[in-house]
């Protein structure tokens, strides 16, 4: 049995539409182009050769049809017969008007009114009296028109025969005009029926379409040959950048960050360079970051451990070290463990899109309180203390377990960074129906050229901390993705020796809606 991996490949490539796609772009663009041309040409031989014929009836007939209906206009025009003579002079057309005379439809005799004869071989001037009955009887059955092409070929010389000669001879109907005859029905002012016959001759086109069929050959040797060589150029031109892309991309694929995409030239080929340089930016950047926290992590793991460590034995080896100290040291070491831990885990969770939101109505302005005094109080005797003022309730609609997460976050952050006075201040305010809670510190600040890149994960600014504690970078990320979920916003502001503002908001939860009255 082959693998499953091999099968597949296999179906893959005996799959028509697999070995289609693999095709590369270039010639896929150079056989659009060359279907394209061909389709064209083969459009100008069916019209121009194939066609030919057809189409020239057609005109005639409808040029005939188009004097007829001037005549009809014009009947009661005395100067009906200038126009007659002009109308066939201009269309090389022989034109007879004559009056019927019927009884109950029925034709008794006709009457020649006026007739121009120009084509020296015209039909209806040289016909019997009981073809304009036929073509009465035909243009009434008809409606009160009616067109009638006949050939030439009737009258030819019956004893010819083409294949009794050698070389490129004229074929036994070939050279003979047609002739079209044309016959309207009309009825003037006084109410007498007025036939018009017109009589046109359809020249063969044979002699025409010799002409171009010799063009057409060139005009095809001449567009197949610039047909493969503008595609060629423009399947180069267009094939080529995406294929420098594709191999840049590969590299990329690889983790290799070193090589750029080049322009193209094209927009849209220059706009995908520009999108994937910034992509591969940001995968460089986020790969340094990731390094960098895998050290940071496995330093920060390592420090506490051998604290723990190292205690611990000391404790168990050593007489009078078992004491509340070492003990609390311990413990505080186990509880940076547990914290640093949680962080790594919360922004996997939220990046897998995996937390489950419970939100409910709370009152900030009593939670931000609680947090104060919870950290005011493990922070004594470090000397740090954070301020905040109680206000008014102020109730938002959140999970309140991740809010009062987010919150800690910022205070652990501003607390790192905060200056010798080592005061933080918490901050609450409701405006335009959003609850703004301000984390304050007066450390370092942060520069404007990083301010954009502290809330990605993995980022720590690069100044010295202020605490013993090292973060790993992922507190701020977290509490990005935790007001996002929440439906807050956050951001900072922060001047270099100013200090720093992170700040976050909710939007106030809805009041209830009154209940009836009861009536």
């Amino acid at each position: 049995m082959k693998p499953e991996a091999e099968q597949k490949k296999q179906r893959k490539i005996s799959d028509p539409r697999a070995l289609v796609n693999r095709i590369h772009m270039r010639w896929h663009i150079f056989a659009y182009f060359l279907g394209f041309c061909a389709f064209l040409l083969l459009l100008l031989w069916l019209l121009q050769i194939v066609y030919l014929d057809a189409f020239y009836r057609q005109i005639k007939t409808d040029q005939i049809a188009r004097i007829a209906s001037t005549l009809d206009d014009n009947i009661d025009n005395r100067d009906l017969p200038d126009l007659i003579v002009r109308m066939a002079q201009s269309n090389d057309v022989c034109i007879t008007v004559a009056q019927v005379h019927t009884v109950n439809r029925f034709l008794l005799g006709v009457d020649v009114l006026e007739k121009a004869d120009i084509l020296g071989n015209c039909v209806i001037h040289h016909m019997p009296d009981d073809e304009y009955y036929r073509f009465y009887e035909l243009a009434e059955k008809n409606g009160g028109s009616y067109s009638l092409l006949f050939s030439r070929q009737w009258f030819a010389n019956d004893e010819y025969q083409s294949d009794r000669f050698i070389g490129r001879v004229p074929e036994a109907d070939q050279g003979l005009s047609s002739s079209l005859i044309y016959v309207k029905l009309v009825e003037n002012d006084a109410g007498d029926t007025i036939m018009l016959l017109l009589n046109s001759n359809i020249s063969p086109v044979d002699s025409t379409r010799e002409a171009l069929r010799v063009q057409l050959i060139y005009i095809t040797l001449i567009l197949v040959f610039v047909a493969l060589l503008l595609s060629l150029l423009i399947s180069r031109h267009l094939a080529s950048p995406i294929a420098s892309i594709n191999k840049s991309a590969a590299k990329l694929a690889r983790e290799d960050f070193s090589g750029g995409f080049a322009d193209g030239g094209y927009l849209e080929i220059s706009e995908l360079a520009s999108t994937l340089n910034y992509v591969s930016a940001e995968l460089s950047r986020a790969d340094k970051l990731q390094q960098e926290l895998v050290a940071n992590i496995s330093h920060d793991l390592r420090t506490p451990l051998t604290m723990i460590g190292g205690y611990a034995e000391a404790m168990r080896d050593i007489p009078g070290e078992n004491n509340k100290e070492n003990i609390q040291l311990i413990i505080d070491e186990t509880a940076r463990l547990t914290s640093l831990v949680n962080n790594v885990l919360d922004l996997s969770k939220l990046n897998a899109g995996i937390v489950n939101n419970k939100p409910c109505s709370f009152d900030l302005n009593a939670d931000l309180a609680a947090t104060a005094e919870n950290y005011n109080r493990l922070l004594a005797h470090e000397g740090y203390q954070i301020h905040y003022t109680p206000g008014p309730p102020c109730p938002v609609y959140a999970d309140q377990s991740q809010i009062s997460q987010v919150t800690g976050n910022l205070l652990n952050n501003a607390l790192t960074y905060t200056g010798p006075d080592k005061q933080v201040t918490l901050r609450l305010e409701q405006q335009a129906g959003q609850a703004r809670v301000s984390v304050i510190d007066n450390g370092p600040g942060i520069s404007p050229e990083q301010l954009a890149d502290i809330w990605k994960r993995y980022y720590r600014v690069s100044e010295s901390h202020r605490r013993s504690a090292r973060g790993s970078g992922l507190g701020l990320s977290i509490v990005k993705k935790l007001v996002e979920l929440n439906h807050g916003d956050c951001g900072v502001s922060s001047q270099v020796g100013q200090g720093s503002v992170f700040w976050y908001s909710l939007p106030l939860a809805q009041p209830p809606a009154e209940e009836g009255n009861g009536k």
